[in-house]
């Protein structure tokens, strides 16, 4: 037993010490070789192609594409004529970029060459610094970059946390400015801070636990429980703070997977005239006064007050159809439904014909499936109603038919004063409800962050509330153990690289 306490007391002083120097410890042999890359997207027309290098070759590199032997200023622009080698004949005129190490985006000597944008100036290039690499005097270790290796490479070299570095490849990905505000957290270090808080805060409540096995020989019983009971405490807090923070990242999935909305009606009530005013791009729907014409479930994302939704065109449902096709379309319209975040049953006020009872059928089922599901039911053609009682008389027609009333919007797709401001504000309204909580902005992490808060930290704070109960000081220290390593895996500060570094860096694009 003796040595047990030993053993977790010692890796305990281990793992605080760690969190105090922040320091990672990784074989980086692998990363000797000065690595090239296009960092601009190939083969498409444009006015720069942007080539990275980077590693300790990069000066040597300077030197024979320029045929200067003179060593630019860091972090400055400089106009150079590139040669190839070992040719030496003119291939650009580039605006050249030197960062000395450290002081560089991967923490080694980099250059950054602006070429102009020709697949053939790229080409040529590649093959030179190939023909660099190939060359027996200069003995030069040069290679085309990995996936995502020079993010890879500021990591390594303490320039990045993997949070960090996660929140850049999520920028890249972004596709409405919801996404990029999230993702610009992790960028900018603040998830990072908050992962380092908690960490601290595991770490301080495992020297309680070190105190009682160290001294608990020499202390009172009761003292025992009240060091016991402070770190419980300490935790309580900290799984309160940790909670709240996966109930917002369970919320966050809407803003990469979008929030889905399925559009349902009769035919012709005006579903595609709808989705090309919410769109303003008179091509994204067909518009056709011929009942039918939208046979199948189209899927179109949008950016709607910088929330990317992804609006279902449902076929046209109605039960007495004969045509195969429009039947299929049907059918996926039915599932577009069940599986929407939200369903806009719209409909048309001036046709006398009751609502098909499949449409009716259909929303109750999902209602009795999901009583929390949001419907609403839009009104179209309001202006051409000039009869209020009239019109209300069919909603609350509609209405009477579904087992749970639905929040009635009134629209005109055609109308310039009524228009679809009134569906659009309730939308927006509706997307910050499923995306945020008590106003606070969503947070976006990657699916590694989400499963290790889950699968270990959490797991390690539960497996410590059971050691609490049953008095087991080793266990509760231990289980502390399994939250903080989970953290600092989290952060990259205690992983074990070749298991978890290619999976992070394998999506990222080539030259980053």
């Amino acid at each position: 037993m003796f040595n047990s306490f030993r053993n977790l007391r010692s890796n305990n002083y281990r793992l605080f010490f760690e969190f105090c120097n922040n320091k990672r410890y990784f074989n980086t042999s692998d990363f000797k070789p000065t690595v090239y890359a296009l960092s601009t997207p190939y083969g498409i027309k444009s006015a720069i192609s942007v080539v990275r290098i980077s590693g300790s070759e990069s000066i040597n590199i300077y030197k024979k594409l320029t045929g200067s032997s003179k060593i630019p200023k860091s972090r400055q622009a400089v106009l150079r004529s590139l040669y190839t080698y070992p040719e030496h004949i003119l291939l650009d005129k580039a605006l050249v970029f030197y960062f000395n190490g450290p002081y560089s985006y991967t923490g080694e000597d980099m250059l950054e060459l602006h070429l102009h944008g020709s697949k053939s100036i790229v080409n040529t290039l590649f093959k030179s610094l190939n023909n660099l690499s190939m060359d027996k005097d200069n003995s030069m270790a040069v290679r085309m970059a990995q996936p995502g290796e020079f993010s890879k490479r500021a990591f390594l070299n303490g320039k990045m946390d993997l949070t960090e570095l996660e929140g850049i490849r999520d920028i890249i990905d972004s596709e409405t400015e919801l996404e990029r505000r999230s993702a610009l957290k992790s960028f900018v270090g603040e998830n990072k801070r908050v992962f380092e808080i908690w960490r601290g805060k595991i770490l301080n409540a495992m020297m309680k636990m070190t105190a009682i096995i160290d001294f608990s020989e020499d202390a009172d019983l009761q003292d025992v429980e009240n060091i016991m009971n402070s770190a419980k405490k300490d935790i309580d807090a900290l799984s309160a703070e940790i909670n709240l923070f996966l109930e917002k990242i369970n919320k966050t999935r809407f803003l990469k997977n979008g929030i889905r909305i399925a559009l349902l009606g009769e035919p012709n009530v005006g579903k595609s005239s709808l989705i090309n005013r919410m769109s303003s791009d008179d091509e994204l729907a067909i518009v056709s006064e011929i009942a039918g014409t939208t046979r199948d479930s189209i899927d179109s994302v949008l950016d709607l007050y910088g929330f990317k939704v992804i609006i279902t065109d449902t076929a046209g449902i109605r039960s007495h159809t004969l045509d195969e096709i429009e039947m299929m379309g049907i059918l996926k319209s039915k599932k577009k439904f069940l599986a929407s975040d939200i369903a806009l049953l719209m409909v048309d006020p001036t046709t006398d014909l009751a609502l098909d009872q499949s449409i009716i059928d259909m929303i109750n089922i999902g209602l009795r499936e999901n009583p929390e599901k949001i419907i609403f039911l839009v009104v179209n053609k309001c202006d051409l109603i000039t009869n209020k009682d009239q019109l209300n008389s069919f909603i609350e027609n509609i209405n009477s038919k579904f087992n749970e009333k639905m929040k009635v919007i009134r629209i005109s797709c055609n109308d310039k004063d009524l228009g679809i401001q009134p569906l659009m504000t309730e939308l927006k309204n509706t997307f910050s409800t499923l995306t945020s909580e008590n106003g606070s902005e969503p947070i976006l992490v990657s699916t590694r962050v989400h499963e290790i808060l889950t699968q270990e930290v959490m797991y390690g704070l539960n497996d410590f509330y059971s050691a609490y109960q049953d008095k087991d000081v080793l266990i509760a220290s231990e289980s502390l153990n399994i939250a903080a390593s989970g953290l600092g895996n989290i952060t990259g500060d205690s992983i074990n690289a070749d298991e978890v570094l290619g999976a992070v860096f394998s999506n990222f694009c080539i030259g980053k």
